[in-house]
């Protein structure tokens, strides 16, 4: 089925976490990433991004895991998201072209830093595609710490602040579409978030990579998990969650989505999709799961570009977008996993 039949109420926004990850099928591949920005100097200096991805292959007859890539990356963006420093482990040599970048334009560049990563959907490409979202998402994580936070972003005058924020984002989005509700909070004050835990099973502490440990400061995490196996169709589970920590030591999610996905193994075309909006910031947000029938056939090695050309502006929620982009690279980490044994 292509869509969602569990319509969120239109009336407030979804909050409903998914909770953590769910214990690892026999015989199937995870991808986890996350990606922890801190702000060293405070809000208005520069952004540092500790990101991490691992792929790992779970046995058939349910044993330990057993890693089949794994990629972190540094990097450090100044308050215009310019990227200032940026390094991988293992090394590149050729990462340090992202230098003096625009954070919101660094996917332009990707092919010429990490050209065979790309191509190979490595976790390293799945990194870096992020740091976009990431960055622009990340001074989100102030809004817990001071009430006052977008103020370093718009004039003091809140009618001037309210122009420019709608010239800003208005069309950028299904959640600031022309008469979105998300333009009557000009300061960022309402925008509705929900308490989260854990990501990891507790019962499976391998079911996830070693998240860094912070104390509360202000932080924003961008986490991801896929799952993929194969039961006839590929089949693949994927969430996501930006959060932020809070002065009490917990954590609150301002995004966060469940895909369920079906896809032909031969002709890696997809068959269906369902998106479920668990946390959202405005009530129009879920509206963007109404439009996703579009990717129907789509080939999932292309859904990277044909996502962005389907479902732009009003007609596509940008994180929602990134979660189905981040699609792309399953049917390659499967065919590691199988030749792997």
């Amino acid at each position: 089925m292509i869509g969602d039949d569990t319509q969120p109420s239109r009336g407030s926004p979804p909050a409903n976490p998914a909770g953590h990850a769910p214990l690892r099928r026999p015989g199937s591949v995870r991808r986890t990433s996350s990606i922890d920005i801190t702000w060293p100097e405070g809000q208005g200096g520069h952004m540092d991004f500790d990101g991490r991805c691992r792929d790992i292959i779970t046995p058939a007859d349910g044993g330990e895991p057993v890693t089949l890539a794994e990629d972190a990356v540094r990097a450090s963006m100044a308050f215009d998201r310019t990227v200032e420093m940026i390094e991988s482990t293992p090394a590149r040599p050729n990462i340090g072209v992202l230098v003096g970048i625009d954070g919101g334009r660094l996917r332009h560049y990707l092919g010429d830093a990490i050209r065979e990563d790309r191509g190979a959907g490595n976790p390293l490409y799945q990194l870096l595609d992020d740091l976009v979202g990431a960055s622009l998402v990340g001074p989100w994580a102030w809004s817990r710490w001071t009430p006052d936070w977008r103020r370093r972003y718009f004039p003091d005058d809140e009618e001037q602040a309210r122009i420019l924020r709608k010239k800003r984002m208005e069309g950028v989005c299904t959640g600031f579409r022309p008469g979105s509700s998300a333009f009557d909070d000009v300061w960022g004050r309402d925008q509705s978030c929900h308490p989260v835990g854990e990501l990891h099973h507790p019962d499976d502490p391998a079911g996830w990579h070693a998240l860094p440990v912070l104390t509360p400061r202000p932080s924003l995490r961008r986490a991801r998990r896929m799952d993929a196996w194969i039961d006839g169709v590929m089949r693949i589970e994927a969430h996501f969650q930006d959060s932020a920590l809070t002065p009490e030591g917990g954590r609150v999610a301002v995004h966060e989505y469940l895909l369920h996905a079906e896809v032909d193994p031969e002709t890696l075309a997809l068959l269906a999709v369902r998106a479920e909006p668990r946390i959202l910031p405005n009530p129009e947000c879920p509206d963007a799961i109404d439009n996703i029938a579009r990717l129907a056939g789509t080939p999932l090695p292309k859904l990277r570009m044909v996502t962005l050309m389907e479902l732009r502006g009003v007609l596509g929620c940008t994180h929602l977008n990134d979660a189905l982009r981040a699609l792309a690279d399953m049917p390659k980490v499967i065919r590691a996993a199988l030749r792997h044994g």
